[in-house]
C-alpha cells in the first residue's frame, strides 16, 4: 500500500496541494477564490474543486474523477482543454439558483494512470483566472 501513498503524494504535488487518503481514495481539494452571492448573500462554503483517484489496478490505471465550480465564462475554455486532453466531461450543471455571477459545476472523469489525469486536469485549470 506504500506505493499508493507515494503515488497520492505525487498526485497532490501536481496540484500544489496536500492530498488525503480515505477508504482507498486519494483526494485533493481546494477552494476556488470566487466572489459569489447566492440569493443576495455572500457564499464561500461550496466554491471548491476536487480531484481524486481510486480502484488502482496492477498496471497502474485508476478511476479518476473530478468536480469544480466555475464561473459561466470559464466553462468553455476549461471543458475544451479537458476534451482536447481526452478527459470525459460527465456533467455541467448548477447546484444553486439565483447566483451572481452565474456559477456552474463541471464533473469529469477518466480511466488512466492517475498522474497523467492530474497533469491533464492541471493544464485545464491553468486556463482559468
Amino acid at each position: 500500500m506504500q506505493d499508493f501513498y507515494s503515488l497520492c503524494y505525487r498526485y497532490g504535488v501536481i496540484f500544489g496541494r496536500e492530498p488525503h487518503v480515505e477508504n482507498g481514495v486519494c483526494t485533493v481539494e481546494w477552494d476556488r477564490d470566487l466572489s459569489v452571492m447566492i440569493q443576495g448573500r455572500p457564499s464561500h462554503g461550496e466554491l471548491h474543486a476536487e480531484v481524486m483517484f481510486e480502484s488502482l489496478d496492477e498496471v497502474g490505471f485508476a478511476l479518476n474523477l473530478g468536480e469544480s465550480v466555475m464561473l459561466e465564462e470559464e466553462v468553455p475554455l476549461f471543458t475544451n482543454m479537458l476534451a482536447r486532453n481526452g478527459v470525459q466531461i460527465s456533467a455541467i450543471h448548477n447546484h444553486w439558483m439565483y447566483t451572481e455571477p452565474t456559477i456552474l459545476y463541471v464533473h469529469f472523469q477518466s480511466v488512466e494512470p492517475p498522474l497523467a489525469f492530474a497533469r491533464k486536469v492541471a493544464d485545464a485549470f491553468a486556463v482559468l483566472r
